[in-house]
C-alpha cells in the first residue's frame, strides 16, 4: 500500500502571497468542517502525514467537498490475489483500446468491490478521461450513448455489455456538495489523483468508490472503501442525510448491497435510512421498479426483504407482504419458518449476481403466495399445482405425486390441515387454485385492489399508493398463470431436459418462468427436491445456445 505524495512545487503558494486570504480561507474551512463533520474515521492502517504537517490523533472532520489527502491510498491488487486473469477479456480489451488512444481508463465501482471480496461481479464498468463524444466518434463507433441524468456509452461485446462513463461527463454534472474550496488542500498533488478523487466523491457508498487499473495492478482508494470492505460495512461517501436527500434511490441501492453481501450499515447511514425511508415515494415509478428488480432478482431476495421490513420500506413497496409479515411475527422471534421467507430462500438458491432471473419470476412467486394467504389450500393441491408447472403435463404430475415420498411441509395460514383431497378430485381443485392465483394478479396491478386486500390484516400499513407493476407486467403474469385455468388434460408444456435455461429465463420466457416457479414451490412444500441429482443442474451458455 502506498500513499500519494505531493509534487515538488517551486511556485509561491497562495498563503505566502496573501496571508490575509489564507487566514480567511482557513477560518471558512474550519467553520464548514464543524458544520458538516462526521465520524468516518481513518484508513485503518495508520494515517500518513502530509508533507510539513503536524501529527494528530484526532480524525479530520469532513464536510461535503472537503478533502483529506492523507487518507488517500494506492494498493497493489496482487496483495489481494487479484491478477489480470480476474478481469474478463472484453473488459480488458476496452481498457487497452482506450489507453492506446492516449486516455486514462479504469474499472470502477461495484466490480472492484466484488473482486476484493472474491465474488463474481454482476458487470464490469469502465471510466475514462475520453469524452462520450470521443468514445462514440473515434474509439467504439458501434456503442450507444444512453441516459439523461448521467449519460454513458453502452458497448455490446461478444459475451457482455460494458458501460463506459467519462470523467468529463461526471464533472459537468457536479452538485453543490462537490464544489468545495479545496485548492489549498490539493496544491501539489498529482492531477490524476485529483481527478479520481473528485469522481469518487460523487459515488454513493465508499465500497463503490474504488478504481482499478489492471495494467499496473493498482487499486486507488480516496474514500476508505478498502477499509469498509474489510469491515463488511456500508457507509455513504458524504454525510448520509445529505447523500440520501440528493438521491433517495441510494437508500434502495444501499439495502440491495447490504442484503447481497451480508454487510452492516454504519450507524450514521442506518440512522439516515430510518429517518428518510419515506422519501423513496418521490422516486420515479420506473426507477423504483428497476431498483426493486435488482433487489429481488440476483440471489438475495430473502435477506433484502428482511432489511426492507426493518427500515419500513416494505410498507411502501410491498404492503401486502409487509402486513403478512407483521401479523405472522407478533409471537415469533424468527421468520425462517414462514412460507414467504422459505419461498424467497429457495428462489435465492438458484440465482446470483452474474445469473439473475426476470422480474416476472419473483412477481409470480409473490402472486402465488398472496393467493394462498387469501384462500388457504390443501397441501396436496399446492404440490399438484407446483408439479404441473414443473413437469408441464397433468399425466406427469399424477405420476410424480404417486411416487414422491418426501414429507409434506405444512404452513400457517397458507395450508389447511391434514390433506383430505383424493386424486379423483385433484384436477378440479388444482384448476381452481390456478384461477385464484390468476385473480390475485389484480392485487399487484391495481391500487384499489391492493388497498382493499390490506383490510384482512390486523394492523396493515398505511397505503402509500405505490403499485410497482406495470400493465406489461400484468400481461406477463396473466400469460404465466392463464394457461392453467382451462382443461388441464390438454395442458402440455413438457420439456426434454429438466435444467434451467438461464438465457430464456433472463428474457422472461413464460414456459421457463413456470418451470422454475414450480421447482421453487415444490422444494418449499417438501423436504425432498424433485431432482437432487446432476440432472437438475443449470443449463449454461453452451447448452442454451444449442436449444
Amino acid at each position: 500500500m502506498t500513499t500519494p505524495r505531493r509534487r515538488a512545487d517551486l511556485s509561491p503558494s497562495p498563503s505566502s502571497s496573501s496571508p490575509l486570504l489564507s487566514r480567511l480561507h482557513s477560518a471558512a474551512s474550519s467553520l464548514l468542517s464543524r458544520q458538516y463533520s462526521t465520524d468516518k474515521g481513518g484508513g485503518g492502517t495508520g494515517q500518513p502525514q502530509r508533507n510539513g504537517g503536524g501529527s494528530s490523533s484526532a480524525p479530520i472532520p469532513r464536510r461535503p467537498g472537503f478533502v483529506d489527502p492523507s487518507a488517500w491510498r494506492h494498493f497493489d491488487s496482487r496483495s489481494f490475489g487479484i491478477n489480470l486473469d480476474a478481469v474478463p477479456k472484453d473488459a480488458l480489451a476496452v481498457l487497452k483500446k482506450l489507453r492506446r488512444q492516449g486516455f486514462e481508463a479504469y474499472l470502477v465501482g461495484g466490480c472492484v468491490r466484488d473482486l476484493l471480496l472474491k465474488r463474481v461481479p454482476k458487470d464490469f464498468d469502465v471510466i475514462t478521461t475520453a469524452s462520450l463524444r470521443q468514445i462514440k466518434k473515434k474509439i467504439f463507433r458501434r456503442c450507444m450513448i444512453i441516459g439523461k441524468r448521467f449519460p454513458i456509452c453502452l458497448l455490446q461485446m461478444r459475451d457482455s455489455a460494458i458501460e463506459i462513463s467519462s470523467f468529463k461527463t461526471v464533472g459537468s454534472h457536479a452538485n453543490i456538495t462537490e464544489k468545495g474550496d479545496y485548492l489549498e488542500e490539493l496544491n501539489g498533488y498529482d492531477d490524476r489523483d485529483i481527478l479520481r478523487w473528485k469522481n469518487s466523491m460523487r459515488r454513493d457508498f465508499t465500497i463503490n468508490g474504488l478504481f482499478f487499473n489492471p495494467m499496473n495492478y493498482k487499486i486507488y482508494d480516496y474514500v476508505n472503501g478498502v477499509r469498509d470492505v474489510r469491515k463488511n460495512k456500508v457507509s455513504t461517501v458524504i454525510p448520509a442525510h445529505i447523500s440520501f436527500m440528493e438521491d433517495p434511490a441510494r437508500i434502495l441501492r444501499g439495502l440491495r448491497i447490504a442484503g447481497r453481501l451480508g454487510f452492516q450499515f454504519s450507524n450514521e447511514t442506518s440512522n439516515a435510512i430510518h429517518e428518510l425511508s419515506s422519501s423513496i415515494i418521490n422516486i420515479d415509478k420506473a426507477r423504483l421498479m428497476m431498483e426493486m428488480n435488482y433487489i429481488m432478482s440476483y440471489g438475495a431476495a430473502e435477506p433484502s426483504v428482511r432489511l426492507l421490513r426493518k427500515y419500513g420500506l416494505l410498507d411502501i413497496l410491498l404492503p401486502f407482504q409487509a402486513a403478512y409479515l407483521s401479523d405472522m411475527m407478533k409471537d415469533k422471534a424468527s421468520d425462517k419458518d414462514l412460507m414467504l421467507m422459505k419461498l424467497l430462500g429457495n428462489l435465492d438458491r438458484l440465482f446470483s449476481a452474474d445469473r439473475p432471473c426476470h422480474c416476472s419470476l419473483w412477481q409470480a412467486l409473490l402472486v402465488f403466495h398472496t393467493a394462498l394467504v387469501i384462500s388457504p389450500q390443501d397441501t396436496l393441491v399446492i404440490r399438484a399445482f407446483a408439479a404441473l408447472l414443473y413437469f408441464g403435463s397433468w399425466e406427469s404430475t399424477i405420476a410424480f405425486l404417486k411416487e414422491e415420498a418426501g414429507n409434506r411441509v405444512p404452513f400457517v395460514p397458507e395450508t389447511l390441515g391434514p390433506s383430505q383431497t383424493k386424486l379423483d378430485d385433484l384436477m378440479e381443485q388444482t384448476s381452481h387454485l390456478a384461477s385464484l392465483v390468476n385473480s390475485s394478479v389484480l392485487i399487484f396491478t391495481s391500487s384499489d385492489a391492493l388497498e382493499q386486500s390490506l383490510a384482512r390484516f390486523s394492523d396493515p400499513p398505511q397505503f402509500s399508493g405505490v403499485v410497482l407493476t406495470s400493465n406489461n407486467d400484468r400481461g406477463r403474469l396473466l400469460n404465466i398463470f392463464g394457461a392453467l385455468t382451462s382443461d388441464l388434460t390438454s395442458y402440455d408444456e413438457r420439456r426434454w431436459l429438466h435444467k434451467i435455461d438461464y438465457w430464456s429465463l433472463k428474457d422472461g420466457d413464460p414456459a421457463e418462468v413456470r418451470f422454475v416457479l414450480g421447482k421453487v414451490i415444490m422444494e418449499t412444500m417438501s423436504d425432498k427436491s424433485p431432482y437432487d441429482s446432476a440432472e437438475d443442474t443449470p443449463l449454461f451458455e453452451s447448452d442454451a445456445r444449442s436449444c
